[in-house]
Formats: structure tokens, sequence, C-alpha cells
């Protein structure tokens, strides 16, 4: 892993982070590695994502703006959370882009829409991340901070998963499915649940996934995908069909080795110190 520090120490004096020793780099790759996303992951599968954040890290510009100040404890975390989805995939599907964009905080781009009739908006919305088809990934630092926690959160991979569905030309939760996997049961899985996922949220019933995941198939796709890495147990409960359909897709199987954490949560009493 000496590696990983040494290349991420090089990308840093790029865009101007400052030095850092060898002895800092491996504190922050460890703390990420500490974070509950990664709990249950062997030594090998460690090594694994360590390598594939070395090669993140060299392939893609880090560029923070608007006063967001970029240190070796957020860009480890920002290459290691997008290296878990890609662990058992390969690095190939991350190419085709340069550039991941830094904001400190939520930002707000200004853009025109027009609507049905042809009348032309001025939309300003808050937005913790975007990924651009062909272009840059952009994050808030404070909400990167805010993923890893296994609570269905995660900006990092919402955003890397939408690099994901891109890659096979349209931006419609269907990402480029591996040989021998069927594009049938995949939509079949996919749109069961997202047409039940949509009338629950028109219900107004309060559930355990975030509702922006009913603003379209593609949103619907990241946001599982957050949920299939952070909170398994909620995915497979509510959409077993997905859950599968996503542990053939990753070549992952998050639920196994999360349980232990999620058993250790529940049974924590909060009393206690």
């Amino acid at each position: 892993m000496p590696g990983f520090w040494n290349t991420l120490f090089s990308r840093s004096e790029q865009v101007g982070d400052g030095p850092a020793s060898d002895a800092e780099w491996q504190k922050a790759v460890s703390s990420t590695l500490a974070l509950p996303l990664f709990f249950g992951l062997s030594e090998a599968e460690k090594a694994r994502l360590c390598e594939l954040a070395d090669q993140l890290s060299l392939d893609k510009a880090f560029t923070p703006v608007s006063g967001a100040e970029l240190d070796a404890s957020m860009r480890a975390s920002i290459a290691l959370q997008a290296a878990l989805p890609i662990m058992n995939l390969g690095y190939p599907a991350y190419q085709g882009w340069r550039e991941i964009i830094l904001y400190p905080a939520e930002f707000v781009p200004d853009r025109e829409v027009t609507d049905d009739f042809g009348v032309v908006h001025r939309v300003r919305h808050p937005l913790s991340g975007e990924a651009w088809e062909g272009g840059p990934l952009v994050l808030s630092l404070a909400d990167v901070a805010a993923s890893g926690h296994c609570q269905g959160y995660n900006v990092v991979i919402h955003e890397f998963a939408h690099k994901l569905d891109m890659r096979n030309g349209a931006v419609d939760g269907l990402p480029a499915l591996h040989a021998g996997m069927s594009v049938a049961a995949w939509a079949a899985a996919f749109n069961a649940a997202y047409q039940d996922f949509c009338l629950r949220v028109d219900a107004g019933e309060d559930g355990e996934i975030d509702s922006y995941a009913s603003e379209s198939p593609a949103e619907f796709f990241a946001v599982l995908t957050e949920y299939f890495f952070e909170a398994p147990d909620v995915l497979q409960e509510r959409y077993p069909a997905v859950y599968q359909q996503m542990r053939l897709y990753y070549r992952q199987d998050p639920l196994p080795r999360l349980a232990p954490f999620f058993e250790e949560e529940e049974n924590h009493d909060p009393a206690t110190p």
C-alpha cells in the first residue's frame, strides 16, 4: 500500500494542498478504511481497494473550487469510497472522463430549462453532487464527510454509480451488464421496484429509502446503489430482486460482511460508554 500513499502525495502537490508525509497519508488511508462502510473486508480486499484508489488518483484531477480545502483525509476518503463499487469490476469502469470538482458544501448551479410548453425557466437548486456525461464529477466535501457510516447515504457512491450508468450510453438506470446477466431480469426487477416505490412516495408513506430515488430510473439506480453498499439489509428486505441483480452486477454481496456490524449497532446500549 505504500505506492497508494506516495501517489496521493504527488497528486496533492499538483493541486497545492501542501506537503504531507507518508505517515500522514497512511493515517488518512487507515482512518478511511475504519469507516463502517468497509467493515468486514479482508486484507486482500482492502489492498485491492488501495490499488484502485491509486489508479483513480493518477487518472483524475481533483479540483477544489469556491474555497474548498482538500487534505489527505478527504482525498483518501473519496478515492477509497469510489473504489468500493468497482472492487471486483476493475478500473476501466471509471475511464473516459478526467476531473473531480470539489465544493466545500452544497452548491447551487444556475441553469435554464425549457418546459413542455416551450417556456424557459431559470432553475437554482442546491446539490450535494453531480455527474456529467463525458465530463467531470462534482462533489460537496461536507457530504463526502457524511458518507460511509452505513446509514443509507453516500454521495461518492451515488455519483460514481451515475458514471457506471453512463457507460452504455443512455442514463437510464441500466448499466452495461456483464456476460451472463439478463437485461430482461434486470428490467423486471427494477421496473417493479420503481413503480412500487413511486406509488409509496406519492402516497406519502414514510420509508427507509430516500424519496429522491423516485425522481427517475437513473436516480433510482444511484440511490439504491447507495443502499446496496451502505444499508444492504434495508434493500434486501424491501426489494430482494433488485438486491440480487446488484449483487450480480457489482460482483459483491455486502450484506453478509456487514451483518455483524448491524447486529453490534442494534445491540449497543447508548447508555453504555
